[in-house]
């Protein structure tokens, strides 16, 4: 594999609330639009991929312009399932919910969603495809992704998922078996 920029998407409600939110396919908030603006990437010439969902679409005009790229909709985020759009409090008694979250949450699937070991599996099944080409790649996708992603690329750094997932609207630049993180 060549270069790799991996880009978390910006901000969304669901974000500022503290939702969970994988598969609800959310456009970005107001802050998250602004907080992109701000942002300033200076990428060598590269192909551009997105999850198609509308944050990663948003986050790719806003931080690169109108730019060609294609969709793989393997690097989308998990679905939560009927945890979708729920805070930890509206859940926290759900007999259900409290199955998914004191066990193991990545081998236990969510009730209509998927577990973690689902999504990792078609996100890793993506990235081995990317993995055999040889053009720099910038991906804008989701913070569960990246995570997943550099967790499988960086396991001797032992972080765990949630060390791994980048701010909204930043990530990692991954070459030559390093990183560092973007912007």
């Amino acid at each position: 594999m060549n270069e790799l920029y991996l880009i978390r998407h910006g901000q969304t409600l669901a974000n500022e609330r503290h939702l969970y939110c994988g598969s609800t396919d959310l456009p970005l908030s107001p802050l998250g639009q602004q907080e992109l603006r701000q942002l300033n990437y200076h990428l060598p010439p590269a192909r551009f991929l997105t999850s198609g969902m509308q944050r990663t679409e948003q986050t790719l005009t806003l931080l690169f312009g109108d730019v060609p790229h294609e969709v793989e909709p393997e690097f989308r985020e998990i679905d939560f399932g009927r945890f979708e759009l729920h805070s930890y409090e509206e859940l926290k008694d759900d007999p259900d919910y409290q199955a998914w979250i004191s066990g193991d949450n990545h081998r236990n699937i969510p009730p209509g969603g998927e577990s973690g070991e689902q999504m990792q599996a078609r996100v890793l099944r993506a990235l081995h495809r990317l993995e055999a080409e040889d053009t720099p790649t910038v991906l804008i996708t989701h913070g569960g992704v990246i995570a997943c992603i550099m967790e499988q690329l960086f396991p001797e750094e032992g972080k765990n998922l949630y060390q791994w997932q980048p701010k909204p609207g930043h990530g990692y630049a991954v070459q030559e078996g390093k990183y560092r993180p973007l912007p």
